[in-house]
């Protein structure tokens, strides 16, 4: 079965056509800098040549309409539209509403509607995906999966903040969790990587990137998630604080005079890496700034892996031991560092990691731990657009 996964930013949109029986990609891509005249959309088919346009879009609607266009015809990889069998959309929160991925219709698009400012940076966007799908292929069935379904199985006392109870009924102010669709993807395929059922082990996995997070996993579903009821909440981040008291936050409000919105524009995206160091939010470019001498970005390296390790040592505790750690996305996959840093002085807890091993280990699937440890470690490229794929195929029949 053929499926188109979209994933829509707020200027952008994301895509993969998937061939799921055997998992291959057909044609992937992104258009950029949607709503202005020189927006960019670039086409990786698998068979062809790699295209690179540059031209007005102004909306997510036009965008996808180019997305499909180029899946078509004779420089495409598909003769008709009709070959798409479904389509698959990331949506980042689905809130107390959807615990589950579901088919798209009329409720589902009002529902979606209704949730739209629990996730402001994101929900509005990938609602716009869908819109546009809908109307470019209005007889193709729309899945919609949400990062939060991972973690819908966890329990009151992990996930109920301790305020009046009023605004969780009122709000649903309560921890969400993100990056469930990569937590997921990568908890199975480290029990596939040592050949045992995902039900029978303790699992966590680090989702690091711009935005990080991490699951403690056990009998295959998440119990406990760094992130909260926005994706602002557990480790330091890109440009994110991670955890802050929230006295902090009112404090630099009344000296500084800050509106609701201008502090979460700092909290957001003017904290974290980029916020401590003063250089940047990317990893690489702190790590240089710090094997250079600079001392902000020391200290920033420093926080960043300390609140990881806290972290996992915590979730060991909450899953009563631990089989297998994993790291995952930019950060996770493409830093030594990090992972090492993340792990010193976990020994006691069974984490040996292997210096040789995990030194080479970048840019595909590497079990990094020491021969003898107790627990296994490895780092493992996230996919979640296959697990969107077959969330589509399995709701809209083989």
């Amino acid at each position: 079965m053929k499926i188109l996964v979209i994933n829509c930013g707020s200027s952008s949109v994301k895509y993969q056509l998937i061939e799921t029986s055997n998992g291959d990609v057909l044609a992937r891509g992104i258009v950029e800098r949607i709503g202005f005249e020189d927006a960019v959309f670039l086409n990786f088919p698998k068979t062809g040549k790699k295209t690179v346009q540059t031209l007005p879009i102004y909306n997510h609607k036009t965008a996808i309409q180019h997305v499909l266009e180029s899946l078509v015809g004779e420089r495409g990889v598909i003769r008709d539209r009709a070959e798409i069998a479904a389509v698959g959309h990331r949506f980042v929160s689905g809130g107390n509403i959807f615990l589950e991925s579901v088919q798209v219709n009329e409720k589902v698009l009002d529902k979606l509607s209704d949730i739209l400012d629990i996730a402001p940076l994101h929900n509005p966007a990938n609602l716009l995906g869908i819109e546009g799908c809908i109307a470019a292929m209005p007889r193709t069935p729309q899945v919609v999966v949400f990062d939060t379904a991972f973690h819908a199985k966890i329990k009151p006392e992990a996930y109920m903040y301790a305020l009046p109870y009023e605004y969780y009924e009122k709000y649903g102010i309560r921890r969400y969790g993100f990056h469930g669709t990569s937590h997921y993807y990568v908890s199975n395929r480290a029990a596939e990587l040592i050949e045992r059922p995902v039900e029978d082990l303790k699992i966590i996995t680090c989702h690091l990137g711009n935005g990080c997070s991490i699951d403690a996993v056990r009998e295959g579903h998440a119990i406990e998630t760094s992130m909260g009821f926005t994706p602002l909440e557990g480790l330091v981040m890109g440009t994110r604080t991670g955890d802050i008291d929230a006295a902090a936050v009112l404090y630099i409000m009344k000296k500084e005079g800050y509106s609701a919105e201008e502090m979460d524009t700092i909290l957001n995206n003017k904290s974290g890496l980029l916020g401590f160091s003063g250089v940047s939010s990317d990893m690489r470019e702190v790590i240089g700034a710090a094997e250079s001498g600079n001392k902000r970005a020391v200290t920033a390296i420093d926080i960043y892996c300390y609140r990881i390790k806290k972290y996992i040592a915590a979730y060991v505790g909450a899953l009563g031991g631990l089989d297998l750690l994993a790291f995952t996305a930019g950060v996770g996959e493409h830093s030594p560092l990090v992972r090492k840093r993340a792990c010193a002085g976990l020994s006691i807890m069974g984490i040996e990691i292997d210096d040789a091993k995990n030194s080479n280990a970048t840019g595909g699937e590497f079990e990094i731990g020491t021969n003898g440890s107790p627990v296994r470690i490895f780092v493992i490229p996230t996919n979640e657009e296959i697990v969107i794929a077959h969330e589509a195929e399995r709701l809209c029949g083989s």
